[in-house]
C-alpha cells in the first residue's frame, strides 16, 4: 500500500518529499504523476514506506500539516479503479430505453 500526498506545490521535486517523510521510516518509492501535455506536476504524489507502522506515523505527522505554503492532504492511498471507454452510461444499455 501506498501514501497519497495532495494539495502539494508545483515546485515540491521527489527529493523533496523523500526528505520530509524519511523523518518517519524508511521511503522505498515517492512518485509523482506529471500532465501529459505540459510535463508539469500535477499536484500530488504517492509515497511508499517500508512499514505500515511508518506509514501511519507518517500520515498522522503530515495531514493537514503546512509545507512550502500549502496545507497538505495525507492519507492512504486508495486502489487505482478501473476506468471504461465508454463513461458510466455506456455499460447500462437498459438506461437509454424507454418504456
Amino acid at each position: 500500500m501506498s501514501i497519497y500526498v495532495g494539495n502539494l506545490s508545483y515546485e515540491v521535486t521527489q527529493e523533496d518529499l523523500e526528505g520530509v517523510f524519511k523523518e518517519y521510516g524508511t521511503v522505498n518509492r515517492v512518485q509523482m504523476p506529471t500532465d501529459r501535455e505540459t510535463g508539469r506536476p500535477r499536484g500530488f504524489a504517492f509515497v511508499e514506506m517500508g512499514t505500515e507502522a511508518e506509514e501511519k506515523t507518517a500520515i498522522e505527522a503530515l495531514d493537514g500539516a503546512q509545507w512550502m505554503g500549502r496545507d497538505l492532504k495525507v492519507n492512504k492511498a486508495k486502489p487505482r479503479e478501473e476506468r471504461g471507454s465508454s463513461g458510466s452510461w455506456g455499460n447500462n444499455r437498459r438506461s437509454n430505453r424507454r418504456y
